[in-house]
């Protein structure tokens, strides 16, 4: 299951999406955190940990945190566990990368998704922040997750979820797909900067719906799939390996 169709506008095939994806973060990377940090008016740090510890993140446990990107989920993975030699991090891009070793001494690993060079039954609790749309295949992704979890272990994912309603479509639209993207230019002065909001934009705006992110979920083996609406525009997806 792809999370969202062919962007012809950014690439021809689906084979040359992780390539795509993969230049732009390298590319944006530096710009990364403070346009995130004020684009979500500086609460993303504080809700991440939230999120975390509500859905069971405590210390002592292994964590896996995939499309690690900069280190954001890490770094406040890190405030709960009360350190970070037992984090992993793993993320296809060089930049974000080079950006997320600043913050951490985590273990770091450059990989994709869907094929992870890690053990079986390693990891008690897998975060992903923000990064659902980008991997290649929903199923496979899941079923990678599920490998690499131990029994009991849990997943969490936090998404950005366009509303089903009309109005609220409208708003999340207007902030994600004009508002967002402009400030961001006018800000970092840069292509690549826009170019990555808009992109972020164009792929929540083709997402496939909850439900079928829980359909994956159930089809890679996993129990208790569910999703928590958060303010109407974000999503928490979790999922427990039996």
């Amino acid at each position: 299951m792809v999370p969202h169709p062919v962007l012809s506008n950014r690439y021809a095939a689906p084979e040359e999406r992780p390539g795509y994806v993969k230049n732009l973060f390298d590319e944006g990377a530096k710009h990364y955190d403070p346009v995130v940090g004020w684009g979500f008016w500086g609460t993303g740090n504080l809700y991440r940990k939230d999120a975390q510890r509500r859905h069971g993140l405590k210390p002592g446990m292994q964590l896996l945190d995939v499309a690690c990107g900069t280190g954001l989920m890490a770094v406040a993975a890190k405030e709960v566990l009360g350190g970070d030699d037992t984090i992993t991090c793993v993320e296809p891009s060089d930049g974000m990368l080079a950006v997320a070793r600043t913050k951490l001494n985590a273990r770091f690993i450059q990989s994709g998704a869907e094929s992870m060079p890690l053990p079986e039954d390693a990891f008690d609790f897998l975060t992903v922040g923000y990064a659902l749309r980008h991997f290649a295949d929903l199923e496979a992704t899941f079923r990678e997750f599920h490998r690499v979890l131990k029994p009991g272990g849990k997943v969490l994912i936090l998404e950005a979820t366009r509303p089903a309603g009309k109005f609220g479509s409208w708003l999340f639209k207007l902030y994600f797909g004009r508002i967002y993207p402009f400030f961001v230019r006018l800000f970092t002065q840069s292509d690549i900067a826009e170019e990555m909001m808009v992109y972020f934009w164009e792929t929540m705006d083709t997402c496939v719906r909850p439900e079928s992110v829980l359909t994956a979920f159930k089809a890679a083996g996993f129990e208790n799939a569910t999703r928590k609406p958060v303010l109407g525009w974000f999503s928490e997806y979790t999922a427990v390996k039996a």
